[in-house]
C-alpha cells in the first residue's frame, strides 16, 4: 500500500516539465491504484493540510494538467470505475466494504475544508458514492449531512448542502425525504437567513432542497390529502414570506457585485414559486399580488443589465464565485413562467390593472429582444433559427416565455392587452427612428422584438381586433399603419436581415386586413427575396415562410405565380435538410393545394415528383417528411390539369416499385414508406380509375410479407379501381383477388393485432366493391375469420373480424346465415354461429367509428326481423351479476384477478334488443344526464375557491343530453372525430346517411305491433330502465 506521501510525490512528479519524468510517475501512479488501500491513501490527501493546494485538488481530478493524466489518477475517476457495478463504466475490481467505509469518512471529511475547490471536489465525488451506496451501505449519510448544516461552520454548510441539494434532487423518493422534513427544513431556513454567514450560491441550494421538499409532499397529496394539507398550511408560509423579503431586495445590488451569485437566490425562489403554485395553489394565492409586483420590479430593473451584457458587444457575463456562469436567463425564464401561470387565477389579476397592464406589456416587449448570441447562431444555422419560431419548439428561451405569458394576459383582459401592445409598438418605433437617426448600432432590436410579439399572437390580435370593430368601437390597434407607413421602408435595409424577415413575416401574418393590391406587392416582394442571391438566410427564411400565409389569398390573378415559387423553391430542397427541408415542404405543400392544383403542368409535376423522390432515401424514417410528401403528392395528382396525373404516376411508380423490391428484410421502413407513397398516388385519382397498370407495376413487389402500410395500400386499390386488381393474374398463375386474400390469411395468423383496424377495413371494401366475384372464396375466408376470433386478443381487432360480418348479415342475411350455420370451428366442433353471435354480443359496445357502430345497429335490426329459429339456441354474455362482495365497490384490476365478474347468460335476441336500446339511449335519448353522486362544488385547492360564479366553468356533468347530441344521434363534439376515423367511401355509404334513432324505434314499433318473434316475451327480460326505453319507444309518433 503507497502512503499519502508517496502518491503525493508522484503526483509532483506528474507535473514535472521533463516529458521523461512525467511519463515515468503516470506510470508509477497507474500501478500504485491498482490498490485499492492506495485509493485509501489517495483519499487521505484529499485532507491533508500539510500538502500542496495544487496536489489535494489534482487527487481529486482537478490538476491544471489534466489533459493526459487526470484520467487516469482522479479519485472521481476511480469512483465511477471500480466503486461500484451500479455504475455504467464498472470495470471490475471493488474495494471491499470495510475500505470503503474508510474513503467514504476521508471523503466526507473533505466536505469541512478550508479550500472552497477542495469541498466542492469533495461534494462532488460523495455525491457520486452516495448513488450507490446509500441507504444500503451508507444509511446514516443523511443525518451525518443534517449534522454538519447544524454545525454553525459556514465552510462545512457550504459543502454539505452542495451534496444535499444533489442527493435529495437524485436518489431521494417522497417516502424517503418526507420523514426528516421536520428536522430538515428549519435547519434550511436558518441558513437562508443567515445572508452575513453563508454564501448567496449556498442559501440558493437551501430553497432549492425546500423545492424538493415541496414535490415530494405533492407526490402523495392524493393518498393523504389531510395530512398533505395541514404540512402545507404549516411549512410554507414561513418560505414565502421569507421569499417576500428576499424579492424586495433591489436585484441590481447582485449584479452590481464583483459575481452575480445572488441572482442564484431569485432564480432559486421564482423556480420554486412555480412549483408551490403548480402544488399547493389555496397557500400560495395572498402571496400573489406582491410576488406578481416583485416580478414586474425585477424585469424593469435588470433591462439595463439585459442591454448591457446580451444586447450589444460589450461586457461579458461573470461567472459566479464558485466558477459556473450564471445567466440571466436562468433568472427571467422561471419568473416569466411563474406569471403566466399566476394570471390564471383572479387574486392575481389585481396585479395586471389598468395603470400595471401598459408597464407589463412594455417590459414583455423589451425582454423579448433577440440577443447578440441569438443573431449570431441564427445567421449561422438555418435550422436553428426555424426551430426557435416554431409553435410547437423545444427550444425553450426568454422570448417564448414572453410569448406564452402575453398569450394569457390577451385571454384575460383582450382589449387592454392589445391596446397596451399598441401602445409600446409605437413608441418603439420613435425611438427605433431617433436611435437610428442617432447613430445606434442595435437600433434594430427593439423593432424586431416588438414585431416578433406581435406576430406571435396574430391570430388572437385580429380577432380581437375584428369583434371590436364589428360592435362598432374602434380597433384597438392599428396594424395597417404599421404595414403601410413603417414596414415598406424596413423592408429594403439589406444590411438587417433579421429585421427585413421579421417585417415581411408580419405583414404576411396580418395578410388579411391588407388591401388586395398591397398584399400582392407584398406577395411580389416575398417572391424577389427568394430568387435573389445576394439576401441573406433570415430574410430568405422568412420569405418563404411568409408564402404559407399570404398564399391563403392568392387571387386568380397570381395563380400564375404559384409555378414560379415552387420552382424557386426546387432547388432549397436539394440543399436543405431537418427544420429548413421542412419549411420549405410545408411551404410547397400550402401551395400545391392553392387553387385545388389546377395551374399544375405536366412538366412541373414531373419537376417537383422527381426532386422530392431524390431526397425521399435520405428522409424515409422523418414522419414529418413523409407526411409533408405524401401531402404534396396526393395535392399533385389530384390535379384536374390533363395528362397531370398519370404523368406523376408514370415518373413515380417505377420509382417506389424499385424501392419495394430491392428492400431489405433488415429494414422495413423502406418497403412501408414506398407503399405508403404509392397509397397516396391512388389518392389522388380521378373517378374513372387507377389508370392503366398502376396495380400490375407494383403488384409483383406485393408478394413478401406485407406491412400495415400494404394493407391500407391494397384497400386503396379496391375502394379506387377493384376491376385492376380483379383483372390482374401473376407469372404463376394466382389472380389479384387470390393475392389479397393470402395477404388477409397470412396476417389472420399472425399473432401480432397491431394492424388494427386496416384489416378490417379491407375486408369491408372488399365485400363492397368486389361483389359476387369474392363469393366462390368466401367460405374459407369467413373461416379463417372465424377462427382468428377465438384467440384475438385486442377490441380494434377484434372489430376488424367482427365488422365484414355484420355488413354480410345487413346485406346478405340469409346467405351468410346459411355458411355460419353450417361451420364449424376448432376441435370442439363449435358452431360458427355460436362463435360469431358471442364474439359480437361480446365487443359490441366497444366499437369505434361512425359507420362501424351503425352497420353493427342495423345488422342487429336485420337480425331480429329475420327471426331464423337458430337465434334461439344461441346463448350468449348477459348483464354482469351484482353479489354483495361487490356491490358499491369498485373492482380494481386487482381485485378483477381474484374475483373474476360473473355474467348472466341470455339468448342471443334478448341481448340484440339490449344493445339496439343501449345504442338508442346513448345516441338518441333526450333526457337530462343522470345527477352526479359526487357533491359538484367539493372544495379543492385550485386557490379560486371566491371566484365569482360568472367566472366559474360550467360543470360538464350537468347538462341536457340534447345539448351535446347531434344530428343523427350523433355527438357535436365527436361528429368529427367519427367522421375521421371512416374514409369518403364510408362517409359517402347509405348506411351512414341513415337516421340511427328513428331506425331503431321504428323497429321497435314494428316488432311490438306484430309481436315478432314473441317480442313482447323478449321485452320481459329486460329490465326496468330499459322497459322504460321501450315504453318511450312506442309512444313516439312515427
Amino acid at each position: 500500500m503507497a502512503t499519502p506521501d508517496a502518491i503525493a510525490h508522484v503526483l509532483a512528479s506528474t507535473l514535472n516539465a521533463d516529458p521523461n519524468v512525467r511519463i515515468s510517475a503516470e506510470l508509477s501512479l497507474s500501478e500504485l491504484l491498482k490498490s485499492p488501500q492506495s485509493t485509501l491513501s489517495l483519499a487521505q490527501l484529499v485532507f491533508s493540510q500539510d500538502v500542496e493546494s495544487s496536489l489535494r485538488q489534482m487527487s481529486l481530478g482537478s490538476a491544471t494538467r489534466a489533459k493526459d493524466h487526470s484520467a487516469i489518477i482522479i479519485l472521481r475517476k476511480y469512483v465511477k470505475e471500480h466503486w461500484s457495478p451500479f455504475f455504467p463504466h464498472f470495470r471490475g475490481d471493488a474495494p471491499p466494504v470495510e475500505l470503503k467505509d474508510q474513503i467514504r469518512r476521508a471523503v466526507f471529511q473533505g466536505l469541512s475544508d478550508s479550500d472552497r475547490k477542495i469541498r466542492s471536489l469533495c461534494a462532488h465525488t460523495l455525491s457520486t458514492i452516495a448513488n450507490s451506496d446509500w441507504p444500503d451501505e451508507y444509511p446514516d449519510l443523511l443525518n451525518l449531512l443534517v449534522q454538519l448544516l447544524l454545525s454553525g461552520s459556514s465552510s462545512s454548510v457550504h459543502g454539505a448542502m452542495q451534496v444535499l441539494t444533489e442527493f435529495v434532487r437524485t436518489d431521494l423518493t417522497e417516502d424517503q425525504l418526507l420523514p426528516v422534513m421536520r428536522e430538515l427544513l428549519p435547519v434550511l431556513m436558518s441558513i437562508l437567513s443567515a445572508n452575513e454567514q453563508h454564501s448567496p450560491l449556498t442559501r440558493s441550494r437551501t430553497i432549492s432542497v425546500f423545492r424538493q421538499c415541496v414535490e415530494a409532499l405533492y407526490m402523495v397529496k392524493d393518498q393523504h390529502p389531510q395530512a398533505a394539507k395541514v404540512a402545507a398550511e404549516n411549512v410554507l408560509p414561513a418560505w414565502l414570506d421569507a421569499f417576500n423579503v428576499l424579492l424586495n431586495l433591489d436585484p441590481q445590488q447582485d449584479i452590481s457585485a464583483e459575481h452575480w451569485d445572488g441572482l442564484g437566490i431569485r432564480i432559486q425562489i421564482f423556480r420554486t414559486l412555480e412549483t408551490v403554485h403548480t402544488s399547493f395553489p389555496r397557500v400560495l394565492t395572498p402571496y400573489l399580488p406582491a410576488y406578481v409586483t416583485a416580478a414586474l420590479h425585477h424585469l424593469h430593473a435588470l433591462y439595463p443589465t439585459f442591454v448591457a451584457y446580451y444586447l450589444t458587444d460589450g461586457l461579458a457575463v461573470p461567472n459566479s464565485s464558485e466558477g459556473e456562469p450564471i445567466e440571466l436567463y436562468r433568472l427571467i425564464t422561471p419568473l416569466v413562467d411563474f406569471v403566466t401561470g399566476a394570471t390564471r387565477q383572479s387574486k392575481a389579476r389585481v396585479a395586471f390593472d389598468e395603470g400595471t397592464l401598459g408597464k407589463w406589456v412594455d417590459a414583455l416587449v423589451q425582454w423579448a429582444q433577440m440577443t447578440k448570441e441569438n443573431e449570431e447562431q441564427w445567421a449561422a444555422d438555418a435550422n436553428m433559427f426555424i426551430s426557435q419560431e416554431e409553435d410547437d419548439t423545444q427550444v425553450y428561451s426568454v422570448r417564448i416565455a414572453v410569448f406564452d405569458l402575453l398569450s394569457s394576459l390577451l385571454t384575460n383582459a383582450p382589449v387592454q392587452t392589445v391596446s397596451a401592445l399598441h401602445t409600446s409598438v409605437l413608441r418603439i418605433v420613435t425611438e427605433a427612428n431617433k436611435a437610428r437617426e442617432g447613430g445606434v448600432e442595435d437600433w434594430w432590436r427593439p423593432l424586431e422584438g416588438a414585431f416578433a410579439v406581435l406576430g406571435s399572437q396574430a391570430e388572437v390580435i385580429l380577432d380581437i381586433s375584428n369583434d371590436e370593430h364589428d360592435a362598432g368601437r374602434p380597433r384597438p390597434i392599428d396594424i395597417e399603419y404599421l404595414l403601410a407607413h413603417v414596414i415598406p421602408s424596413l423592408l429594403t435595409l439589406s444590411a438587417y436581415p433579421f429585421l427585413q424577415g421579421r417585417c415581411l413575416f408580419l405583414a404576411s401574418r396580418f395578410a388579411e386586413l391588407l388591401p388586395a393590391d398591397v398584399r400582392g406587392q407584398y406577395f411580389q416582394a416575398a417572391i424577389q427575396v427568394i430568387e435573389s442571391n445576394e439576401t441573406e438566410i433570415p430574410f430568405k427564411v422568412s420569405a418563404v415562410k411568409s408564402i404559407q400565409h399570404f398564399a391563403e389569398y392568392i387571387s386568380d390573378a397570381e395563380l400564375a405565380m404559384v409555378p414560379r415559387i415552387i420552382r424557386d423553391l426546387g432547388p432549397f430542397l436539394l440543399e436543405t435538410s431537418e427544420d429548413t427541408l421542412s419549411l420549405v415542404l410545408e411551404t410547397v405543400s400550402v401551395l400545391s393545394a392553392v387553387a385545388k392544383g389546377s395551374w399544375f403542368t405536366t412538366d412541373l409535376a414531373i419537376a417537383l415528383t422527381a426532386a422530392l423522390l431524390d431526397i425521399w432515401p435520405k428522409n424515409m424514417k422523418d414522419p414529418i417528411f413523409l407526411s409533408l410528401l405524401n401531402d404534396i403528392l396526393i395535392s399533385t395528382v389530384s390535379s384536374k390539369t390533363s395528362g397531370v396525373y398519370e404523368a406523376t404516376v408514370k415518373h413515380a411508380l417505377p420509382r417506389l416499385t424499385a424501392a419495394i423490391g430491392s428492400s431489405e428484410a433488415n429494414e422495413p421502413w423502406v418497403a412501408s414508406s414506398a407503399l405508403d407513397l404509392a397509397g397516396s398516388l391512388s389518392r389522388g385519382a380521378p373517378e374513372i380509375g387507377l389508370g392503366d397498370g398502376f396495380f400490375a407495376t407494383i403488384a409483383p413487389t406485393l408478394d413478401r410479407d406485407v406491412l400495415q402500410n400494404g394493407v391500407l395500400f391494397l384497400t386503396l386499390v379496391v375502394r379506387k379501381d377493384v376491376g385492376q386488381l380483379l383483372s390482374w393474374t401473376h407469372t404463376d398463375g394466382q389472380t389479384g383477388l387470390v393475392h389479397v386474400l393470402t395477404v388477409i390469411a397470412r396476417l389472420l395468423q399472425n399473432q401480432d393485432e397491431s394492424g388494427g383496424l386496416v384489416i378490417g377495413d379491407l375486408i369491408i371494401h372488399l365485400f363492397r366493391r368486389a361483389g359476387e366475384s369474392v363469393l366462390p372464396v368466401l367460405p374459407d375466408l369467413l373461416q379463417a375469420m372465424l377462427v382468428r376470433m377465438q384467440t384475438a386478443q385486442t377490441a380494434t381487432f377484434l372489430q376488424s373480424l367482427i365488422i365484414p360480418f355484420t355488413f354480410l348479415v345487413y346485406n346478405h342475411c340469409d346467405a351468410v346465415f346459411d355458411l355460419l350455420e353450417s361451420t364449424r370451428v376448432g376441435e370442439d366442433g363449435r358452431s360458427g354461429l355460436d362463435v360469431m353471435l358471442n364474439t359480437w354480443c361480446e365487443n359490441a359496445a366497444t366499437f369505434q367509428g361512425f359507420w362501424p357502430t351503425r352497420i353493427s345497429a342495423l345488422a342487429l335490426c336485420t337480425l331480429l326481423r329475420a327471426g331464423r329459429p337458430s337465434l334461439q339456441t344461441v346463448e350468449v354474455k348477459g348483464d354482469i351479476i351484482i353479489t354483495a362482495a361487490t356491490k358499491d365497490t369498485i373492482m380494481t384490476r386487482s381485485k378483477t384477478r381474484v374475483a373474476p365478474p360473473q355474467f348472466t347468460r341470455v339468448p342471443f335476441p334478448v341481448k340484440a334488443l339490449k344493445l339496439l336500446l343501449h345504442e338508442l339511449q346513448t345516441n338518441g335519448e333526450v333526457a337530462t344526464l343522470a345527477a352526479p353522486t359526487a357533491p359538484i362544488d367539493a372544495e379543492s385547492d385550485d386557490g379560486d375557491s371566491d371566484w365569482s360564479d360568472e367566472e366559474k366553468v360550467k360543470d360538464d356533468r350537468v347538462a341536457f343530453l340534447s345539448d351535446v347530441i347531434g344530428v343523427g344521434g350523433v355527438s357535436f363534439d365527436e361528429d368529427d372525430v367519427l367522421a375521421n376515423n371512416d374514409d369518403e367511401d364510408l362517409q359517402k355509404d347509405p348506411v351512414s346517411q341513415i337516421d340511427l334513432r328513428a331506425h331503431v324505434t321504428s323497429f321497435i314499433r314494428e316488432s311490438a305491433g306484430r309481436d315478432a318473434d314473441g317480442f313482447g316475451a323478449l321485452v320481459g327480460q329486460l329490465s326496468a330502465e330499459e322497459m322504460i326505453v321501450v315504453q318511450r319507444a312506442l309512444q313516439e309518433q312515427g
